[in-house]
């Protein structure tokens, strides 16, 4: 067999893991790399319960690229606190302190052995910080920033929250896969009282997103994760209501959700995500807009609200990968 028949013999996408290795990047910076948009990767098979895979056109993109891999690995470095005041040339406290209030928004968190919640930040983005405020790396805080952070404010959770669901409504075409993505932080008693319907709010359940990669083993660390991922600020839990509703909308007019007939089967007129044309995706971008969605929240000012408190603490410089 021919080199050429053997490419065309590839198939054309592969499973993360694979693609993965031929990065030259551990799992967890693929997946970061996924999450940010620097991979581009297509839904599986079975729609938004399957495995996103990565196309052999993308893998050839990224190897060619200067630097490789070197360069991409460096996109997704992440830091703790330790590590990220020092990039800053400030101290830890001020470093916590420029988080808390919002001025730099963590990507990514685990729990450290004692149940704390360790933030992680881009290394690409605390340096643009620093470029571009670094009247705030020295000083007095200005007086609005000092009274919220007295009053206890935290907005890292929330800064958090709104990168991953602004990532997965790029991610993703597909309009009920969507409405699920913006209400994945309510907590059932919001969504509830906003999808009255059982069969729709059952299938915005079962497309439901994964926001948090980390796998808690006790019942005390899975409560600790389940409320970093529910909207905790009337101000947030308004806004993500608002964009519920809008999308809502937009699925219900694209099809309606699956419920039984009257032999118990699934309704035909309703499918599975993919498998109807919609021209929803193409009008993603004006509702990405009006919601204010489509920019990635940082330096996380400017957006209102008094902030997620009680959204743990930060500690040294955590495990790459």
């Amino acid at each position: 067999m021919s080199i050429n028949e053997a490419r065309t013999r590839q198939p054309e996408t592969v499973a993360a893991g694979t693609a993965a290795q031929e990065l030259e990047l551990r799992r967890g910076e693929f997946t970061l790399a996924a999450q940010l948009g620097h991979i581009r990767t297509t839904a599986g098979a079975a729609g938004a319960g399957g495995r996103r895979r990565v196309s052999r056109q993308e893998i050839e993109r990224l190897r060619a690229a200067e630097g490789f891999p070197e360069a991409l690995r460096e996109r997704v470095r992440t830091v703790g606190t330790a590590e990220g005041a020092e990039l800053l040339s400030v101290s830890q406290g001020r470093f916590t302190r420029l988080a808390r209030a919002g001025l730099v928004a963590p990507v990514s968190f685990y729990l450290n052995r004692y149940r704390a919640v360790v933030w992680l930040y881009l290394a690409d983005d605390l340096r643009s910080f620093a470029a571009t405020e670094p009247v705030l790396l020295t000083g007095r805080f200005p007086e609005a920033l000092r009274a919220g952070l007295d009053a206890g404010e935290d907005r890292r959770p929330r800064n958090w929250r709104g990168r991953r669901v602004g990532r997965l409504l790029h991610e993703s075409d597909d309009p009920w896969e969507r409405a699920a993505v913006a209400g994945c932080v309510l907590d059932p008693a919001h969504l509830a009282e906003l999808v009255g319907d059982p069969y729709e709010r059952a299938y915005l359940n079962r497309l439901r997103p994964r926001l948090a990669l980390a796998h808690p083993e006790s019942e005390a660390a899975r409560e600790t994760v389940r409320r970093l991922v529910v909207a905790d600020d009337p101000d947030e839990i308004q806004w993500h209501r608002a964009v519920l509703e809008s999308l809502l909308a937009e699925a219900r007019s694209a099809r309606p959700a699956p419920r039984p007939d009257g032999d118990g089967h699934t309704s035909p007129a309703a499918r599975l995500p993919g498998a109807r044309e919609t021209p929803y995706g193409a009008r993603r971008g004006g509702l990405l807009a009006r919601l204010r969605i489509g920019r990635v929240l940082f330096p996380g000012r400017g957006q209102g609200g008094t902030g997620a408190r009680g959204g743990g603490v930060d500690a040294g410089e955590g495990p790459r990968g």
